[in-house]
């Protein structure tokens, strides 16, 4: 367990790829890894979830020490009072450098897949991101993306969307030897209870599609 920042309201931690983001006593989840770690060092085991990745994201992620915590750090979350920062590999090349993207989104909860699409209606949500492109090699695109709202699959089905899908993104359009190369790199906030700032970057590992790019551009 990689743990990057710690004291007894909060934790920092790197969830690994393949490890979901929530309590689930039938795989692997953070919760219990964390819940684990702090029983064998005879800590206080509580933790709670405020907020997810998808289960092929792997990256930074901050977790609830304490129940009374827990709500601030989710309002926090909901507030987008909390700096979100991605790398992501692009197959192709996008027309900018950096650009904002916004769009509409419709979440099919169904087949856990979402859309854009042009006109709000019912289960529709707003989607905004800003990106800036790193590095291209061989047609690959490093971006680093930083995220305005957090909606389901949000990177992915707007880079999808304009034809850029994310290398290994099997369900929206990119097939490769990897898993999704979406990383949760850099998380930033108010410490809820002492009022400092909380800020941790996590490179991604140095691993295909990743390693295609200079150690200063990761």
């Amino acid at each position: 367990m990689k743990i990057l920042y710690q004291d007894p309201y909060l934790v920092v931690a790197v969830k690994p790829v393949g490890v979901l983001s929530e309590d689930d006593p039938h795989a692997a989840c953070m919760p219990a890894l964390l819940r684990e770690h702090y029983r064998s060092s005879g800590e206080k085991d509580f933790i709670a979830t405020v907020h997810r990745l998808d289960r092929v994201v792997g990256g930074v992620m901050v977790f609830s020490r304490r129940k009374d915590i827990t709500g601030k750090l989710t309002a926090a979350v909901a507030a987008h009072e909390i700096t979100k920062e991605y790398l992501a590999v692009l197959r192709g090349v996008p027309e900018k450098d950096r650009d904002t993207l916004t769009d509409l989104l419709f979440r099919d909860a169904a087949h856990n897949k979402s859309y854009v699409v042009q006109r709000m209606r019912k289960g529709v949500r707003e989607a905004t991101l800003d990106y800036t492109a790193l590095e291209t090699v061989d047609g690959l695109t490093l971006v680093k993306v930083r995220l305005h709202t957090g909606r389901t699959h949000q990177i992915r089905v707007q880079f999808s969307h304009r034809r850029l899908p994310l290398l290994g993104d099997i369900r929206y359009g990119s097939k490769a030897p990897c898993s999704t190369a979406l990383w949760s790199y850099h998380l930033a906030f108010t410490h809820p209870v002492t009022g400092k700032q909380v800020d941790v970057t996590c490179p991604p590992p140095a691993a295909y599609p990743w390693d295609l790019f200079g150690a200063d551009k990761r």
